[in-house]
């Protein structure tokens, strides 16, 4: 195999759609610091399974939803960093969490394959990290009984930037990047005025009832005012299992289970869900525990919380974030394939979201 050598091989300015290799563990430990970071974001344990895989970019990670001060609306901004298909934490260095988030890259830890299948490659400096001193850098403090724990969830706003949903910036690189196309980021900047048109309440309703009548006449979905009027939300038990199918239940069901912060048992549904509403998917999983973001602690999940295969959050309603997290689904949401209602499975969404 022919090798080409790159002369910087921090920055590779990878598009959508192109394969990269996974650098070996000696060349990417030799890209960290002292904490197991690059440029801040840590390179996580789990993360050296994939060193040699190739992998496609299924995003570029320019930016971010803060999942921690989510109260701000305000998006984080990355450098250098991108998203691989199919890469995803499993949590084994983590206590085992399984919020199984998209894992984020920095170019410095990939080498390009061209076309032809040729590998990019350079010259690295020796090793100065070693893996014992990695998977010591999972944890921020274990003297306590609880321990706590360091991850790229964790460090989301330390390896990252602020930046106002106004900058215009970010969409250029969105369309640029293959990201999203010019009239999905369109679609998406109509839905972030209108979420922040909530502050006058009158004036909201006036701009989703014409937004609703304008995108009937197109075939798009309707968007739908999702706070429900229950004090005490109710629960369903299903005691769903990983492989089985099922169907998510209509808006107005679905409505008629949360409160007015369109929770349930304190678990949010978003808008990002709705156009999955009566669609068919199989079970991923269940959650139990999950790091806690903003103190690193491992959380407990009381109660039913359900993961679905091919649910990812797409970004259209959060100015393009194409962080794909994963939604959590309450049973009560849900009904086994086979009840009344059901759809065929691989049915999804086809209709525009916004």
């Amino acid at each position: 195999m022919r090798l080409a050598i790159r002369k910087n091989p921090e920055v590779l300015g990878l598009r959508v759609g192109e394969v990269v290799e996974v650098r070996s563990k000696e060349e990417i430990l030799a890209t960290l610091d002292e904490t197991g970071a690059l440029d801040r974001l840590p390179f996580m344990p789990e993360m050296l399974a994939f060193c040699g895989r190739q992998l496609t970019v299924t995003r570029r990670a320019d930016k971010s939803c803060d999942t921690v001060s989510a109260a701000n609306k305000r998006l984080r901004s990355f450098v250098n960093t991108v998203h691989l298909d199919d890469s995803r934490c499993d949590g084994r260095a983590h206590g085992g969490c399984q919020a199984e988030c998209t894992l984020f890259w920095k170019e410095a830890w990939l080498r390009r394959v061209s076309r032809g299948g040729n590998r990019v490659t350079d010259a690295f400096p020796a090793t100065r990290l070693t893996e014992a001193q990695l998977n010591d850098a999972a944890y921020r403090d274990r003297s306590g009984q609880e321990p706590i724990y360091r991850c790229q969830a964790t460090d989301h706003a330390i390896a990252s930037e602020p930046i106002d949903w106004y900058s215009p910036m970010q969409y250029v690189r969105d369309v640029r990047s293959g990201n999203v196309t010019f009239g999905a980021m369109m679609k998406s900047l109509v839905w972030w005025t209108l979420r922040r048109g909530r502050a006058s309440l009158r004036g909201y309703k006036a701009q989703v009832r014409l937004f609703n009548a304008l995108n009937h006449m197109r075939g798009g979905m309707q968007l739908h005012d999702l706070a429900g009027d229950r004090t005490k939300t109710p629960r369903e038990k299903l005691d769903l299992v990983p492989g089985e199918l099922v169907q998510i239940k209509t808006v107005d069901e679905i409505k008629a289970t949360l409160d007015a912060n369109q929770k349930n048992r304190g678990l949010y549904f978003d808008q990002e869900m709705l156009p999955l509403c009566t669609h068919t998917f199989r079970v991923r999983g269940r959650v139990n525990q999950i790091i806690e973001e903003s103190t690193g602690k491992m959380m407990k999940i009381p109660g039913d919380c359900i993961l679905l295969e091919g649910t990812a959050c797409t970004g259209k309603y959060h100015m393009s974030c194409p962080r794909a997290i994963l939604p959590y689904w309450r049973e009560i949401w849900l009904r086994r394939v086979g009840e009344s209602g059901q759809q065929p499975l691989g049915q999804t969404a086809t209709s525009e979201s916004i």
